[in-house]
């Protein structure tokens, strides 16, 4: 039986069950008459054993103890009627995480609650397959585009290395360059996040230091970095790391690429490497515009720019592959802007 046929199971049983409203009406009835039994067996018994001088009024009896077991009974009927609750909340926030695969047990002597329950199984069930869908369609379209991506850059490449083209042919054919090679970025990383995203990398660990991997980014970066004369203050400590040596550089070039990209000409970016005890924290600052309310909230999302006019090169999914290996590599990584002006990435990775 799938989750429909189950839902639609619970939904016909319906009216063989008492609802939740009635067992709340029946629990707070017999509530109150325990109350009202226990006042009555305090006065008998403080007129049976205690002499006193002077009766206490049977209302106070009944006061005190409707409060003493009000107590007792609204704190079990609370775990009773909440707790089911609690395990929603839990549940709706690993979904709003990305996490599809959580179940809840819709085995209850709650109607309601079975309803809702099955209901969320449901609602979860579609969205991984939905999920599962567009993941596949996108990794298969992406995968297809390659080959003709690939074809167009070839031959315009063998047309730039022409001698009789004129001054706007050659012109056409570095614009066709330009952007077959955005393009195939761009599908790159595509099918490198649904990779991740599908956990089909190989988790090959190795030790090594992350502070001459970095080094190591930032030279590649030259081309980006040079023609700007972006100026660099930078700290790293000596950092051993085990973890996959191949991920994680994905992390520092699409961080340092990106403050490189937002800085202004003779802008300066700064960057950290410490370790303490079992962390390792690596920060970049930029001395660029920083980020508006609406892109930190967003900056890690799929196919997010912060530059909606689109004149910065990117594509939106640099800040999404970090976030991913970096959940793969049991690290995190935070934005924010700084008080003087710019933005700071912040990357925590945990020792293992």
């Amino acid at each position: 039986m799938n989750v429909r046929e189950h839902y639609d199971e619970v939904r016909r049983k319906r009216r063989n069950r008492f609802s939740l409203r009635t067992r709340l009406t029946v629990f707070v009835t017999l509530e109150m008459l325990l109350c009202v039994f226990f006042a009555y067996g305090i006065d008998i018994l403080f007129a049976t054993t205690i002499s006193l001088r002077w009766k206490v009024p049977l209302v106070f009896e009944l006061i005190g103890s409707c409060l003493l077991v009000g107590v007792l009974a609204t704190s079990r009927l609370s775990k009773y009627f909440f707790s089911p609750i609690k395990k929603l909340r839990k549940a709706m926030d690993r979904v709003a995480n990305g996490d599809f695969s959580v179940r809840l047990e819709d085995r209850s002597s709650s109607l309601e609650i079975m309803e809702v329950y099955t209901g969320f199984n449901l609602m979860v069930s579609e969205l991984n397959a939905t999920e599962i869908l567009q993941t596949d369609f996108v990794s298969n379209v992406s995968h297809e585009f390659k080959t003709p991506i690939n074809a167009i850059e070839g031959y315009s490449t063998l047309l730039q290395g022409e001698d009789n083209l004129s001054e706007e042919q050659r012109e056409y054919v570095e614009k066709i360059l330009f952007n077959t090679a955005r393009l195939s970025s761009l599908v790159g990383s595509i099918l490198l996040l649904s990779k991740l995203e599908n956990k089909q990398i190989p988790t090959n660990r190795s030790l090594y230091r992350l502070d001459e991997q970095i080094r190591q980014s930032i030279v590649d970066l030259e081309s980006a970095w040079e023609p700007k004369d972006i100026q660099f203050d930078v700290e790293l400590e000596r950092v051993e790391y085990l973890g996959n040596e191949a991920m994680v550089r994905h992390v520092w070039d699409n961080l340092i690429g990106n403050a490189v990209k937002f800085s202004p000409e003779g802008g300066l970016v700064r960057m950290t490497l410490t370790k303490k005890q079992n962390q390792i924290i690596f920060t970049v600052e930029d001395s660029g515009p920083g980020l508006s309310p609406e892109a930190e909230k967003h900056i890690f999302d799929k196919f997010y720019q912060a530059d909606s006019s689109h004149k910065q090169e990117g594509n939106g999914l640099g800040l999404a592959l970090v976030k991913r290996v970096l959940a793969i590599e049991q690290g995190e990584v935070r934005a924010e802007n700084r008080p003087e002006g710019g933005c700071r990435f912040t990357v925590t990775l945990f020792e293992k």
